[in-house]
Parts: C-alpha cells; sequence; structure tokens
C-alpha cells in the first residue's frame, strides 16, 4: 500500500476532482451555496476513494482487520450521501428530508460492525452480506429513481436538459451495480464516474450562464433569439410583459430598488409558467413568454396566474399576446402582442392618473 499505488488507481478520478476544486476556488458566477454543494461533493468522492483503496488493500490481505469492517461501513455510507448531494446540487430547493434514507443506511451499516446485520467479515478474511447486504444498493437505487421523478416533475428542466441528466443516472446506475456480478476491483468505478459525472454538470451549470440574465436568472435575449429560431414550429404563442413605473422607482428610490423590483417580477413569472413556457428578460423591464404546444386557453390561463402572482406585490406590469396562425413569424407575433400590450399600458396610465415620461 503506498501513495503512488493509490494515485495510480485512482487517476482518472482525481484529474477531474483537482481541476474541478481549482476552479470553484475562482469561481465567479456560481452562488456561494452551490460551491459549497459541489465542493462537499468533491470532498466526499476523495475520501470515498481513500477508504476504498485501503480497504480493498486489507482485502488483499491473509489476516483479517477490524479497520476493513469499519472501512466498509464507512464505503456503503458514504455513498448514498454522495447520491444525496448530488441530488442537492442538481434540484436546490429540495428539503433536507432527503438525507432521511441516507442516514438510515449509514446507521445500519455501523451497527452492523457488532450485529452483522448488512455485512460481515470472517476470521478468514472473507466478505459476507447479511439479512440486509443490499440495503446502500436498494437506498442508492431509490435515490436514482426520485432523481429520474424529480427530472420529469420539476418545471426549471427543459428537453435539451434531459440528456445530460440521463447520462448522469445511467452511468450512476452502471457502476452501482457491476459491483454485484463482478470482482470487488470495480467498487473504484463508482468514484471515477461520479467525479466525471460531477464536471460534466458544473461545465453545464456554466453553460447556463451564457443563456441566463445576471439579474432576474431568467433566460436572456440571446436565448430568446435562438429559441425562436430553433423551436418556431412547435411555438403557438407569444407573451409580452412590460414592468409599469420602473423609471420612477429608479428615480426615486435608486436602481437597487429597481433591480430588487425586477427580481421580485421574475420570479412571479417563474411561478406562474409551466415546462411548455419558456421566460426571457430581453430589455431593461421588457419581458417574453414563448409558449410551446399551448392553446389559448392555456395562455390566459397562464396571463391570469402571472396578474394574481403580481397582485401579491406592490408592482404592476402590462401584458399583451398573441396567437401563431398562418403565415406567421416570430417578429409578427411579438408585434401583436406588443400592440395589445402597448394598449393595456396606455390604459393603467389614464386610469392611474401616472406620468407616462416616468414609466
Amino acid at each position: 500500500m503506498s501513495i503512488s499505488e493509490y494515485l495510480s488507481k485512482h487517476w482518472v478520478m482525481l484529474i477531474p476532482l483537482v481541476g474541478m476544486a481549482i476552479l470553484l476556488i475562482s469561481d465567479v458566477h456560481l452562488e456561494r451555496k452551490m460551491i459549497k454543494r459541489i465542493a462537499a461533493t468533491i470532498t466526499m468522492l476523495l475520501i470515498y476513494s481513500i477508504f476504498c483503496y485501503i480497504e480493498e488493500y486489507l482485502g488483499n490481505q491473509a489476516e483479517y482487520s477490524p479497520l476493513r469492517t469499519i472501512l466498509t461501513a464507512l464505503n456503503y455510507s458514504l455513498v448514498t450521501f454522495i447520491l444525496v448531494e448530488i441530488i442537492l446540487v442538481v434540484y436546490r430547493d429540495q428539503r433536507k428530508y432527503v438525507l432521511i434514507p441516507a442516514i438510515l443506511n449509514a446507521a445500519l451499516c455501523l451497527i452492523s460492525i457488532p450485529t452483522k446485520i448488512v455485512f460481515f467479515i470472517d476470521e478468514n478474511n472473507h466478505f459476507h452480506r447479511g439479512p440486509l447486504g443490499h440495503l446502500a444498493y436498494i437506498i442508492s437505487g431509490l435515490y436514482l429513481l426520485y432523481f429520474i421523478v424529480r427530472m420529469f416533475t420539476s418545471k426549471k428542466n427543459h428537453k435539451e436538459d434531459y440528456p445530460l441528466l440521463f447520462f448522469m443516472i445511467f452511468t450512476a446506475v452502471v457502476c452501482l451495480v457491476m459491483p454485484l456480478y463482478s470482482s470487488d476491483s470495480v467498487m473504484h468505478w463508482f468514484v471515477a464516474t461520479i467525479a466525471i459525472d460531477v464536471l460534466l454538470y458544473y461545465v453545464y451549470l456554466l453553460q447556463l450562464f451564457t443563456k441566463k440574465d445576471p439579474l432576474t436568472k431568467l433566460l436572456n435575449r440571446q436565448s430568446y433569439y435562438s429559441d425562436a429560431e430553433k423551436n418556431f414550429g412547435s411555438i403557438t404563442a407569444v407573451i409580452t410583459i412590460d414592468m409599469n413605473g420602473l423609471k420612477e422607482i429608479n428615480d426615486t428610490l435608486g436602481h437597487v430598488a429597481g433591480d430588487e423590483a425586477l427580481r421580485t417580477l421574475s420570479n412571479c413569472f417563474w411561478k406562474a409558467a409551466q415546462r411548455k413556457h419558456r421566460v426571457y428578460r430581453i430589455g431593461g423591464d421588457e419581458f417574453v413568454v414563448l409558449c410551446v404546444n399551448s392553446s389559448e386557453a392555456d395562455v390566459k390561463a397562464l396571463i391570469d396566474r402571472i396578474r394574481t402572482e403580481v397582485g401579491k406585490t406592490p408592482y404592476t406590469c402590462s401584458l399583451g399576446y398573441a396567437m401563431k396562425s398562418e403565415g406567421n413569424t416570430i417578429d409578427d407575433l411579438y408585434h401583436r402582442a406588443d400592440k395589445m400590450l402597448y394598449e393595456e399600458k396606455t390604459q393603467f396610465y389614464i386610469t392611474s392618473g401616472k406620468d407616462r415620461r416616468k414609466r
């Protein structure tokens, strides 16, 4: 057992982990909470790889060492905690109750040291499974299943997100199942596979920053142009939205207050939208929603939800929409929706008595 031998076995895993750690130190894009989560995942993967290496070395010895039993329990525990951490990285709104199965698994694995309920190692240094011998695999499978369910139910995911998420799930399943049908020497597959998956997802997160507006976290103007062209065949409606009174807020309360107003309204639009609706900030206080495969009833329902959410804030906005018809271009839809918005905004200023020049 030596450092050089460890490096030789885990070099493929160490390269992406160390590289990602270096990137995280200087990262200015991700939220601090997200950086801490990825850093925690990296740390657990590194610890898991060291424990696996030592446990495998002890397993090849003729004499039994109690340390091997302890490391096996810790490894079975770490696997599920690593999967939980990945779920928390991908789904930042996830409640902490997702930790409960991993904590239960860790408790039973540690209890197994004296009770042999999950596994035990005999005096000849041979590994055996106990009555709950597949516990860690079952709980890991449940976490992967939960990941799939969240992938299809979370409205933040769009069809272009699926290939990478499916790839992460598939590779995780493979590296978890292989040890059941092969020798223990493939256990290090897990740490290498998850390390590469996490790195891929990190690159994906950075890619998202080129598509999103940094203030509101909605999709940006360039994404609007790209999606409008790419998905025009399935776009059935365009909704335009314009905040009322942003200039007045900026002039009287300052731009910080104006930015907060834009963030608040953006959150309203995001809450109201469903997976078939994509929300963009295309200008200062201008927003667009592209509606895919949506009927006019769907569009009106979305507008009602937006008005309801905005009604919970001290701000207001004007909206317009246009349904796609034969021969329309995306610009035609936008201009028709914008005309309806302009009429509503004009009525707002007439009714409120506010100065239109302070819009």
